[in-house]
């Protein structure tokens, strides 16, 4: 069995800086480097990193950066037989901001990633077939997005959607698609149009989701832990106590562990938990990809942490 990952791949070009700068501001930032990236990506490698067996589908552009992200994702085990190189424009950028306290703000050029649309459609629907998840976000545009999803449940695929980045027009046709929804704060508040800001705000937004047509909903409340509600029961899972550097590609990892767990058949309690371990380790190092953890120092972090 394995899980596909149908979205966006990035070059990160990302700097340190003491603190995140104020409008107009310039300031003097600490260090600088560029790695692989973007939401598709990040998830396609969160998941490889713990053994999952995982493709990828999306598309690069037709610049220098192709060469070195192809190669990157190949360095983590995964194919990128269906990665496009698309010759009319260039790669995914994130521009990415990390103060010292782990924070960050990110500005994104879709580039390669917004041409993404039928012919990816039509390599998708190849690889359902054995397929446990369809992972998708929202830097693909937002029609391919619900296609995806529409091809994965005629295929009886669980889709798990990231609805990130945030916005409030998710088309109401998209939301019965979906198996499980994972926003954030700042994303699930924009899919209410209410403030969610705690554990008990974040089960009311999940609730509204659920009225939409999503089966599960897990917010995710950063270093507070995350909340999933079911038709059956709501849970809370605590977050891992780490000592954090950068939270840029922590949903990303919460993803990538979530569904490495649902596609080992563990429950979806214990799937949380995956994420949440996932999400935590990531901020102990710099940058995206390379954060993600391998599977023995998941496997021990978990255990460890279990005990204590």
């Amino acid at each position: 069995m394995t899980i596909i990952v149908f979205g966006s791949i990035n070059i990160d070009l990302a700097a340190k800086t003491p603190r995140l700068p104020q409008p107009g501001e310039t300031i003097i930032g600490s260090n600088f480097f560029t790695a692989g990236g973007g939401k598709g990506a990040n998830q396609a490698v969160a998941a490889a990193s713990l053994g999952t067996s995982t493709n990828i589908i999306g598309r690069v552009g037709n610049d220098k950066f192709a060469e070195e992200l192809l190669t990157n994702l190949q360095s983590y085990g995964l194919s990128t037989d269906n990665v496009l190189i698309d010759q009319n424009t260039h790669s995914g950028v994130a521009i990415i901001a990390v103060d010292e306290t782990g924070q960050n703000n990110i500005i994104v050029i879709p580039g390669a990633n917004n041409n993404v649309g039928e012919a990816d459609i039509e390599r998708l629907q190849k690889l359902l077939t054995g397929a446990t998840s369809l992972l998708l976000q929202l830097e693909i545009p937002l029609e391919v997005v619900q296609e995806a999803a529409k091809a994965a449940r005629q295929a009886g695929v669980r889709v798990i959607l990231d609805p990130a980045p945030a916005r409030a027009d998710l088309p109401l046709e998209l939301y019965p698609l979906i198996d499980i929804i994972t926003p954030n704060e700042v994303e699930a508040s924009q899919l209410v149009g209410f403030r969610v800001n705690d554990a008990e705000t974040a089960i009311v937004a999940a609730k509204h989701l659920q009225e939409r047509g999503v089966k599960n909903v897990i917010v995710k409340l950063g270093d507070r832990g995350a909340v999933a509600v079911t038709a059956d029961e709501t849970f809370f899972v605590p977050a891992f106590a780490v000592e954090a550097i950068d939270t840029v590609a922590a949903g990303d990892a919460f993803n990538g562990g979530l569904a490495s767990a649902l596609d080992a058949g563990l429950s979806l309690s214990e799937a949380v938990r995956w994420g949440a371990a996932a999400g935590a380790l990531c901020t102990t190092k710099v940058g995206a990809q390379g954060a993600m953890c391998d599977r023995a120092t998941f496997d021990k972090f978990l255990h460890n942490r279990l005990l204590a």
